[in-house]
């Protein structure tokens, strides 16, 4: 019995024991595709720093929640170790692979018996920055020699919320290659959608730069940056498609920074923009468009946090924001559809703006409500940045419908060019042919004038009683062709039309068309008035506002004037002669615009009613001087201009003729003051 029970002791100590939760291999094991689910014990560790050999002393236990075979939102960040011990019984080394998903960081290590953990491989969408063949750096070797017992620990830490399918299985050589080129062609089909479509948007691109350069417009620099912003999300796609090319393999945190912040920047930002300055909501609907830049302000507020959070590591936040944001904005933009459909019929554009938003807004729903059967509401959430085949097709059309807009409004800019230079055309023959009128009325004028000359001679002849009288209205008939020929001067009609063809050069057919009215009213006017002795100071006031108007443009604007009136005056019923003040005004402009110590000439006319019956005109400007301009010109000390001369010749005539005391008095500034300069001529107009 002693020695039975020695032999039965001895021979149960040499029994191999092997734990229950090994993976026994031997001749007879040549898995294709082994799921390990029943094989792996994992271990959940709220410490992300946790070592290999702190985890290896901690307890595994079964956990199947944790695997699942689509994406899904775990709520929180995974870190958790996958424990896989394999015994070899064979007498061959064994050699499989390992695939367990595409993680954001994974560290592959083995133990011997009695040996620490040993870091064999480390990879993750968020660590590689490796080569651009992706599949060998997912996939980890199993290999155990024959008769030994190996340990695996797998590292998985998934950053991000949303977590992509965690199936762990155990491929053979032949088994592993079917399955990879079987993903790889799925894989690159989804490649080759998204490379078309990256061809296309920089042919978007190409077309607004090139239109931009031809007429700029705030409307293709806010197309071109959405475009942009495409080209750069949908090509950082490419880095989350295995074995493909990616243009940003060097940097793989690239991807997330420009996730959820590209389509906030792309469907939001540059969107609003976009339609703020295409369908230019500041004059047709202002409130529109003070929305429009409230929410397009708090966009770019929110891609600035979301920027925040990726950079501190909260991969999920941005993931929130996009969906409170995505909620938030449905039924708005469908009110907004409304509202711009219910102007369509007024404004050709909003056709083109709305048909490309609802194809976008119908294929970013349809695209949500496809992810929501198979992965869930909270899964589907995170799925929202996930560019789909139908996403993909609301997006081409969206930038073909904008750019199609943007072409029609080019159309339109076009066509009124054309029918404002047509117009402009037209004005200049009419003012043409007024010309020629006036040149008309003018030799008519003066042969009536000259018939009128001879006629008073004749009178004087046959009446010596009136010789006075008719003297007096000769010398006034020949003053009056005189302050017609100083009014209308060739030399002030040649500066405006060539003011007139520098606008029309410069394609300024606004301020062209205005100086064309304002230059045709003061022929008009300058007519009108020839005839009369006397007007109201309303019409010498719009008279000298238009005169000045239009010197001012001639100057660029390096002039400046005020007419001032005092508020007591009646200027419609009081009347002041005819042409008296143009002159000494056309002086000042002569003069006080030339004077190389003050860079902007001025010149202040002033009405005051000194008396219930006397009437003061003041005209002063800030030129050069009478003295100054003598010395300049080398002219006689007495000299004096012909308008203003005259003027002063009207004024004495009047005088005589009507009994009034019409008093000119023209003082040099710089008699009184040398530091000052300049020209005041005050007038009394006495009433009749």
């Amino acid at each position: 019995m002693l020695l039975l029970y020695c032999y039965t002791a001895e021979s149960f100590a040499t029994v191999d024991r092997t734990p229950v939760d090994t993976l026994i291999t031997d001749t007879a094991f040549a898995p294709a595709n082994l799921d390990l689910r029943p094989f792996l014990y994992v271990l959940t560790a709220d410490e992300q720093h946790l070592t290999p050999e702190q985890a290896a002393t901690m307890p595994f236990a079964r956990q199947e929640s944790i695997f699942h075979s689509n994406p899904q939102n775990n709520g929180r960040v995974n870190n958790c170790w996958l424990r896989l011990t394999v015994k070899n019984k064979s007498n061959k080394p064994l050699s499989y692979h390992l695939f367990s998903g595409w993680h954001d960081y994974m560290y592959w290590y083995a133990q011997s018996p009695g040996d620490k953990p040993r870091l064999l491989m480390q990879t993750g969408l968020m660590l590689d920055k490796g080569g651009v063949e992706r599949w060998n750096h997912y996939a980890f070797a199993v290999q155990v020699p024959a008769g030994e017992l190996r340990t695996f620990y797998l590292h998985i830490i998934n950053k991000s919320y949303n977590e992509g399918a965690l199936m762990p299985a155990l491929f053979s050589t032949e088994a592993y290659g079917t399955f990879r080129d079987k993903q790889l062609d799925g894989f690159r089909k989804e490649a080759v959608v998204i490379q078309v479509l990256l061809g296309m948007l920089l042919v978007f691109f190409s077309i607004s730069i090139i239109n931009y350069i031809q007429l700029p417009d705030k409307s293709y620099i806010y197309f071109a940056a959405y475009i942009l912003g495409l080209i750069l999300f949908f090509a950082l796609r490419l880095d989350d498609k295995p074995y493909q090319l990616s243009f940003f393999h060097r940097w793989p945190m690239l991807k997330y920074y420009w996730d959820i912040p590209g389509l906030l920047f792309c469907f939001y930002l540059m969107y609003l923009l976009f339609g703020n300055a295409f369908l230019n909501l500041t004059e047709r609907y202002p409130f529109m468009e003070r929305a429009f830049t409230w929410v397009a302000a708090i966009v770019g507020g929110l891609i600035i946090l979301c920027l925040y959070f990726i950079r501190i590591g909260q991969y999920h936040m941005p993931t929130i924001i996009y969906s409170y944001v995505y909620f938030v904005t449905l039924v708005p933009l469908l009110a907004v559809f409304v509202a711009l459909a219910r102007r369509s019929r007024h404004h050709p554009l909003v056709r083109f703006f709305l048909y490309g938003s609802v194809c976008l807004y119908l294929a970013c729903l349809g695209s949500f409500l496809m992810h929501v059967r198979p992965l869930g509401l909270l899964s589907a959430l995170g799925e929202l940045a996930a560019p789909t085949i139908l996403l993909i097709g609301g997006v081409l059309l969206q930038a073909m419908f904008f750019l199609a807009g943007l072409s029609y409004r080019n159309k339109l800019v076009h066509l009124e060019r054309t029918r404002t230079q047509e117009l402009l055309i037209k004005q200049l023959n009419k003012n043409k042919e007024l010309q020629r009128k006036l040149n008309e009325q003018l030799e008519e004028l003066v042969k009536e004038q000259t018939t009128e000359i001879l006629r008073k001679k004749q009178e004087l002849e046959e009446q010596r009683k009136k010789q006075l009288e008719t003297e007096y209205d000769k010398k006034l008939t020949e003053i009056e062709l005189k302050a017609i020929r100083a009014q209308i001067n060739p030399h002030f009609i040649f500066n405006c039309l060539n003011s007139i063809q520098l606008f029309v050069m410069q394609r300024d057919y606004e301020y062209a068309q205005k100086y064309l009215s304002d230059f045709s009213y003061l022929i008009r006017k300058t007519l009108d008035f020839s005839r009369r002795n006397f007007i109201s100071l309303a019409d010498e006031i719009t008279y000298l506002n238009t005169y000045l108007g239009l010197e001012k443009m001639r100057f660029e604007n390096r002039m400046e004037y005020e007419i001032v009136v005092d508020p007591v005056i009646a200027t419609a019923e009081l009347e002041i002669p005819a042409m008296l003040l143009q002159p000494y005004v056309e002086n000042a402009v002569k003069h006080g615009m030339t004077n190389p110590k003050q860079p902007t000439g001025k010149l202040s006319i002033y009405f005051n009613q000194v008396a219930s019956d006397m009437l003061e005109c003041v005209i002063a400007d800030n030129g050069i001087g009478i003295a100054r301009s003598k010395s300049l010109r080398m002219l006689p000390k007495h000299h004096q201009s012909s308008g203003m001369e005259i003027s002063q010749n009207r004024a004495e005539l009047l005088n005589k003729m009507y009994n009034t005391e019409i008093h000119i008095e023209i003082i040099d500034r710089s008699s009184e003051d040398e530091s000052d300069s300049g020209t005041i001529v005050k007038i009394l107009i006495p009433q009749l």
